[in-house]
């Protein structure tokens, strides 16, 4: 029979979240049933429930950083075993038989199925995700969860988490090259850890200095504040990589001067209005205007044995689900240090 569940969830994109109870799908052979403790608050959350991408499909239950323990396994489920401590990111499903599948780059591929507002494979079931107490996941969807690494923490590193890993590894980031982290937020925080833990020199470019002793004391190399229109001349063609992690407006042609012959400047924030960029911003320097969108399960659970290897989890605030309205108001205000994750039990 199906699992009844617990939840916050959107109703309109006008309405503050409430209390939501909403049934799971029956196990399958294959499916991992997960008891949620810890769920993450992404901005894309955010984005989502107030219908500000015109794609919400009401109710919504958010939530695509989480963590948590296995209930039950199906009967060919081989990969985990009831305890087990697991994640579940961006989406739970892709498309198994497209000729064009690829398991290293499949969060670009047709098919893919969000964690939530998403319909999964079968065209009718709505995806839910992890502002509730269980989920149901296919198996090849559901991350192990070092041990060394604790829970609430490292439920941000499903999306944060590997949203910087991904450009990060794949454009080389390591020993002898600087790389500027825009942004100082829960995804930039996440990009100087692994940023540095990766050996690169790693530069924060913040609004302020309102954060410099943070971004040191996480690995930064150094800290400016693009405020200071001194800074753009000071840092002009230094760096190799630059990764984007802000949505607000900012002058593209300004940080595409800060790179080197052939650097890339990569986005992963998604601002809202077209991003205008002079060709010869880029031609002189063969410099690169890049985007990347989180990772694939094959490349996430590398980020997460990354972050075992390295003692890397997300700096975060706990909040009693409750608290949800709240905190989503504060992250708009940038008023969390550095990423707000939910206490599932708090839903009892």
């Amino acid at each position: 029979m199906p699992t009844i569940a617990k939840g916050y969830a959107a109703t309109d994109a006008s309405k503050p979240l409430t209390p939501f109870t909403f049934e799971r799908r029956d196990p399958n052979p294959d499916d991992v049933v997960i008891d949620i403790k810890f769920a993450g608050i992404c901005h894309s959350d955010i984005h989502t429930v107030r219908n500000e991408w015109k794609n919400a499909a009401y109710p919504i239950v958010p939530g695509h950083e989480i963590a948590g323990i296995v209930s039950a396994v199906g009967s060919k489920v081989t990969k985990f075993k009831v305890g087990d401590r697991v994640g579940v990111g961006c989406f739970v499903d892709s498309c198994v038989g497209c000729a064009s599948r690829d398991v290293d780059n499949e969060q670009y591929m047709p098919g893919l199925v969000g964690t939530y507002n998403s319909v999964e494979a079968d065209g009718k079931t709505a995806t839910q995700g992890g502002y509730s107490d269980r989920i149901v996941v296919k198996e090849g969807y559901v991350l192990s969860i070092p041990d060394n690494l604790p829970l609430d923490a490292s439920a941000p590193l499903l999306c944060a988490g590997i949203t910087l890993y991904s450009p990060l590894r794949h454009w080389n980031a390591g020993p002898g090259k600087k790389v500027a982290i825009v942004g100082m937020g829960g995804l930039g925080h996440m990009g100087v850890k692994i940023g540095s833990a990766m050996g690169a020199d790693i530069t924060v470019l913040s609004q302020s200095l309102s954060k410099k002793e943070d971004g040191l004391k996480l690995g930064a190399k150094e800290y400016y504040a693009t405020s200071d229109a001194e800074t753009f001349t000071r840092l002009a063609g230094t760096f190799d990589l630059i990764v984007c992690t802000v949505s607000a407006e900012i002058d593209w042609n300004a940080y595409l001067g800060l790179l080197k012959v052939n650097g890339s400047m990569v986005v992963v924030g998604a601002p809202e209005n077209a991003i205008p960029v002079h060709a010869f911003s880029l031609i002189p320097g063969r410099r690169s205007l890049s985007g990347s969108m989180i990772g694939s399960i094959k490349e996430t659970q590398e980020m997460l044995d990354f972050c075992g290897k390295h003692d890397i989890v997300s700096e975060i605030e706990k909040i009693n689900i409750q608290e949800v309205n709240e905190a989503y108001e504060r992250v708009l205000k940038s008023d969390v240090r550095y990423r707000f994750v939910i206490d599932i039990a708090s839903l009892a």
